[in-house]
């Protein structure tokens, strides 16, 4: 082979059909690397490898990182270093794609005031963004609920969707999905995906692997489908979108190897809490799964990708399924073309990238399950890897129970009318992008809902129901099969196409419900097949959330208690008085997979992606701004210029200092989640961000949430760290965003204290637990911690996501060393913190000094490791974020700015 400028030439010949594709071949890089183990490579490493030999060259990507990537099954060296990914497109929710695009807007501003061209500012490679996350539940339990909600969603979002309809119409490699499209991970799976990727590029028709980031935790549900993808913030993608490489620490991959099969009655909800449960025990985060064994072969490719979507959940940065016969399967299900498909097999077939049971492979480490050890389960009341057997659900309630209040026992649990009791579920929703759009837990959950009508069964009055599903087509298949009839009759109707109840958006509670849980102080409970029940989450007067399956959703309602041991108790009581147990009414898996057979088809698939991004005639009637130019309203309360190009940003010397003389603005326990830090629920009527809104002549009705206003960084820096479940453990009684201000110890909101600081030029720290930053990828999270004036994070450990977040936005992620704690160093937050060594040159993971000034004047010295992993984000954090490093790069290389 002759040599290419960076590197040696890997490229080499498939035949598929009548097409001759030119592919980057993993074998011929065998062929050129000593010590190269390239079989015995994990799927989701050689897709890696893959792209690395694709990109050589010679700064970003070089040949010695191609070697080295290679002989990672058998040389320990080669996993101690870091690689660069370019994937190939980007996609995105309105939620975090909104805000970045008004990012990249702001940042055309700025290109435009160094006297640049802001033309350059624009997407190099596809992006997709899907409006799923800022409809809300307003109305449920009624036929009409769909269009009130849509109508409603259009009247508080039209300002940010004209935005939109302009960004789309401005810049280029840019896609729109307009509202009631689905939920962004479903319509990625049943429609964008292609597994392998092919282009005609300077005459020659290239083929590789699909690969993407997604800026939503839940990314990764499009592992099930044998594409490479995985969440990270805006912050992260918008350097993607604009050419820049994303480096990573070459990662450990465990196998998850599956034996067996799914009993009958197990759902793929029971199979990922457990799998959930599981990997989180093991410790997998920042680290990649890959399913394996002869279980996975038995698994349908959408229980497939609901087991992806959980990767966020059990911690890893993806739960990868390789490409086989069940995922051709899907695809022809799904419509995609002929074509496509038989270049899927040809490809990973040749690439050696087929199957998940090739026992050649080999891994960091492996987990083991038995399918058939699955159980019905349901996870809670505030995380999801807190899987419980049905029989321990009532119990579990404790946990969030107020201290010396027991729950009462299921003694007239069923008897209506009867007032409210702690334990009563408030809220049901079949809801989220995890599973409803797996044909299997949809139908069972309308045959369900048939069988219990049969006994005459119903929601208690409490409760308030919803189905908002991800995908268009489900709504297809259970109308056609007559199940919407019957999932309507138990107050289940269609509510919207969107993630609804599962982001946040759950909508108001009854009037009268919600005055009683108030007056009376209860503990009540939400349950949703969701992938998320953090606290403060769904709602704020839901003190519990579980996770379940959407029968098992449909079944909670039913019953309106989590107090029901539903393999002991009755579900309900027949007409007759007769007890109705779970088991008379739960669907077998014969009766599902039949009624699936019958209705679902290509052709659905088809005819209702074949016209998406037209969108509906609201949509098409919203008029968007004209120019290239977009002119920001100053007295908008939606959509405000952002301040992350303004000359105090990126006026950065590119050196490393110390930090001196910090205050704790906060101390918090482990697993903190991106919730906590930056809510995106409806805004409370009482705190900072109510007070704001109403100064600026908001009305109380007009709050909305912190998702729709999340390019108004007034809004949003109000919010942070103001979840009304947040403990800071410098005022532990009283929870809800409040801080002790330094050194007076006067009692205040986070976001006065913060203030009060920066005045003072006084730096700030955070000072957490393990787990810090789990949850949603929230790139305000990221942000506000930034405008808050913290300038570094010192945790025990940090989700991958917000670990990248903080780097991103120029915050130091600092981790504890030597088995040391904020306990065992008995920090309360009356402390002053140095934290020194980076003025000796920063580089990735340097371990770094913390010194302790306490009130007594005594001083204690600990070390800290560095988060910064990697040199690019050295770069990044040095520049003072990763898109202020990009605007460097675009100014430095600007002809018009050097002749301006």
């Amino acid at each position: 082979m002759t040599k290419e400028a960076g590197g040696p030439r890997t490229d080499r010949t498939l035949a598929v059909g009548g097409d001759t594709y030119t592919i980057h071949s993993l074998d011929a890089v065998g062929e050129l690397v000593d010590g190269a183990a390239i079989d015995a490579m994990p799927v989701a490493l050689k897709i890696l490898l893959e792209n690395l030999a694709r990109h050589v060259d010679g700064d970003a990507v070089t040949w010695q990182d191609v070697e080295a990537l290679a002989r990672w099954p058998v040389d320990p060296e080669s996993r101690t270093g870091e690689i660069a990914y370019f994937p190939v497109r980007v996609l995105m929710p309105d939620s975090s794609g909104i805000p970045l695009l008004a990012d990249l807007t702001a940042m055309r501003d700025a290109v435009k005031r160094e006297g640049g061209d802001p033309q350059v500012v624009n997407p190099s490679i596809p992006v997709d963004l899907v409006v799923d996350h800022s409809v809300t539940t307003d109305f449920a339990g009624t036929a009409d609920a769909y269009g009130k909600n849509l109508a409603l969603e259009y009247e508080r979002n039209a300002e940010r969707y004209r935005f939109l309809k302009w960004a789309a119409g401005v810049y280029r490699n840019f896609r729109v999905l307009p509202p009631g499209s689905g939920i962004v991970h479903q319509v990625n799976v049943e429609y964008l995906s292609r597994p392998i990727w092919s282009e005609v590029k300077d005459g020659v028709l290239w083929a590789y692997p699909d690969t993407l980031v997604g800026m939503d935790s839940h990314t990764p549900m499009i592992n099930g489908l044998g594409v490479l993808g995985w969440g990270v913030g805006g912050i992260e993608a918008g350097s993607a979108m604009l050419g820049e490489p994303i480096t990573l620490a070459i990662p450990e991959v465990v196998a998850c190897r599956l034996h067996g099969k799914l009993r009958d009655g197990v759902t793929s909800t029971d199979l990922v809490l457990t799998v959930t449960e599981r990997l989180r025990k093991k410790g997998v985060i920042g680290k990649l799964v890959e399913f394996a064994g002869p279980g996975v072969a038995s698994l349908s490719l959408p229980n497939r990708a609901t087991l992806a979507n959980m990767a966020p959940e059990y911690g890893a940065t993806m739960g990868f399924c390789p490409i086989d016969e069940e995922t051709l399967r899907y695809l022809r299900q799904t419509g995609r073309s002929d074509k496509d498909i038989a270049l899927a097999e040809a490809y990973a077939k040749a690439q050696g990238i087929w199957g998940a049971d090739d026992p050649r492979r080999r891994y960091s480490d492996e987990l083991d399950i038995d399918l058939a050890e699955v159980r019905p389960s349901i996870a809670g009341p505030r995380r999801p890897q807190d899987r419980r057997n049905l029989g321990e659900v009532p119990a579990s309630l404790a946990e969030v129970m107020p201290d010396g209040r027991a729950a009462p026992d299921t003694a007239g649990i069923h008897n209506v009318p009867r007032p409210l009791r702690d334990g009563d579920v408030v809220i049901a929703a079949i809801t989220s992008c995890t599973n409803t759009s797996n044909p299997s837990v949809l139908i069972g959950a309308g045959l369900l809902a048939r069988k219990a009508r049969e006994f005459g069964l119903s929601p208690k009055p409490w409760v308030k129901t919803s189905l908002s599903p991800g995908s268009r087509v489900v709504a297809d298949y259970l109308r056609a099969s007559g199940l919407q009839d019957d999932l309507d009759g138990l107050g289940f109707q269609i509510v919207g196409f969107g993630c609804m109840t599962c982001g946040g958006g759950s909508g108001a509670l009854d009037p009268d419900v919600a005055a009683e849980i108030e007056a009376r102080d209860l503990v009540v409970a939400a349950v949703l097949s969701s992938n998320r029940n953090f606290e403060g989450r769904i709602h704020p007067l839901a003190r519990g959330a579980y996770i379940g399956s959407p029968p098992l959703t449909v079944a909670y309602a039913l019953a309106g208690s989590v107090l029901v041991d539903f393999e002991t108790d009755p579900i309900g009581v027949g007409p007759e008085g007769q007890p109705i147990m779970l088991a008379d009414i739960w669907p077998s898996t014969e009766e599902i997979a039949e009624l699936m057979a019958r209705h679902i088809s290509p052709e659905l698939f088809r005819r209702r992606y074949a016209a998406m991004f037209e969108g509906d005639e609201a949509w098409r009637a919203l008029e968007s701004p004209k120019g290239g130019v977009f002119h920001w309203d100053q007295a908008s309360t939606y959509l405000r210029r952002p301040p992350f190009f303004d000359r105090e940003f990126i006026a950065h010397t590119g050196r490393a200092e110390n930090i001196t003389g910090a205050r704790a603005l906060l101390v918090l326990g482990d697993s903190i989640t991106t919730d906590h830090i930056s809510p995106g629920n409806a805004i409370p009527a009482k705190g900072e961000t109510a007070d704001y809104l109403r100064s600026v002549g908001v009305e109380d009705k007009a709050f909305h949430s912190y998702v729709a206003r999340r390019v108004n960084h007034d809004v949003m820096l109000r919010g942070t760290f103001a979840n009304i479940r947040l403990v800071n453990e410098m005022v532990p009684e009283k929870p809800g965003g409040f801080t002790r201000h330094q050194p007076d110890g006067a009692v205040m909101s986070v976001f006065e204290a913060a203030n009060r600081y920066k005045a003072a030029g006084v730096p700030q720290i955070v000072i957490a637990g393990k787990e810090y930053g789990t949850g949603s990828s929230r790139d305000w999270a990221g942000k506000g911690t930034r405008l808050m004036g913290v300038a570094a994070i010192v945790a025990e450990s940090f989700e991958r996501i917000h670990r990248s977040n903080l780097v991103g936005m120029g915050v130091m992620p600092l981790q504890f060393a030597n088995g040391e704690t904020r306990e065992t160093l008995g920090i309360t937050g009356e402390e002053t913190f140095d934290i020194l060594g980076l003025d000796k040159g920063l580089t990735p993971k340097m371990p770094l000094t913390l010194r302790i000034r306490r009130p007594d004047g005594t001083v204690q010295h600990t070390e800290v490791q560095c988060r910064i992993d990697t040199r690019r984000e050295a770069e990044w954090y040095l520049s003072g974020g990763v898109l202020q490093y990009v605007l460097a790069q675009i100014l430095d290389a600007s002809p018009e700015r050097e002749t301006a």
